[in-house]
């Protein structure tokens, strides 16, 4: 995907993988203030990455997550565009604003911390979470009003299915950001029961391939996209960062359906 964007800017294919685990990352830093020019990381680095980064972005604070290092003489910026990708595919994948929406996150760790307090500041009216650690939910719906007061929001559990079936008939959009559908015989994170025929709420699920609730989605004919144009839209924002240029989002898309993973 991203030498897709390389090689459309004229740039060649500098972008690699390399598999680094998180006792390891440390020494990846240092490697990497010596040798490369910026670096896209993930799960379960992120909040690490934070902590190794000699500077952050505003976003990146704010969310205390990074997923994207810029390297200039030697110094590490750690930056967060995840939450740019999320508001960008919301946009894009359903044509419509985020002004004054309702959103409900099912998750409130890494993934949901990385994108609910973006969302926060894009002008909704309320981020809420759906968790199964109620503390967990509560620390991070805090976090979003701290940050911007206007902005309200409920916390539940999965197990309390009133609240659970209030927020999910009232939401404008629910994110699907938990790790469950990551393996295929995954359950869906929500019950059927809890979706029906003429809901208002459109479903954007984090992972990028199908999922047990993208089907209960289309069996109850509601709107649902997965993952891949956030993957997509975050990692553009990453390389206008590294290279001040836009990248052609249309070859990333096709160096996504060629990759076969997303990687």
């Amino acid at each position: 995907m991203q030498n897709a964007a390389f090689e459309a800017a004229g740039l060649g294919r500098p972008y690699g993988r390399q598999l680094v685990h998180p006792e390891e990352l440390a020494e990846f830093f240092e490697y990497a203030r010596e040798n490369l020019a910026g670096v896209n990381l993930t799960v379960p680095h992120k909040l690490q990455a934070a902590e190794l980064s000699d500077e952050l972005t505003p976003r990146a604070e704010a969310c205390g997550s990074v997923n994207t290092l810029i390297i200039s003489d030697r110094r590490i910026i750690g930056d967060s565009t995840d939450g740019i990708g999320l508001e960008e595919a919301l946009k894009y994948c359903f044509n419509d604003t985020l002004a004054g929406k309702r959103i409900v996150f099912c998750g409130a760790g890494g993934a949901a911390r990385a994108t609910a307090v973006h969302l926060a500041g894009c002008g909704v009216q309320d981020v809420s979470f759906i968790n199964r650690t109620l503390s967990k939910a509560e620390e991070l719906s805090a976090l979003c009003r701290t940050l911007y007061p206007d902005v309200s929001g409920v916390c539940t559990t999965f197990a309390d299915e009133n609240d659970v079936e209030m927020l999910l008939e009232s939401a404008d959009y629910l994110i699907q950001a938990t790790s469950v559908g990551l393996k295929p015989d995954d359950p869906s994170p929500l019950a059927g029961k809890f979706f029906h025929p003429g809901m208002k709420v459109k479903i954007f699920d984090t992972i990028y391939h199908p999922t047990a609730l993208q089907k209960i989605a289309a069996a109850n004919g509601i709107a649902c996209v997965n993952g891949m144009e956030m993957l997509i839209r975050q990692g553009a924002a990453s390389f206008e960062l590294w290279t001040g240029v836009k990248p052609d989002l249309s070859a990333m898309r096709r160096g996504f359906e060629a990759g076969g993973d997303g990687a």
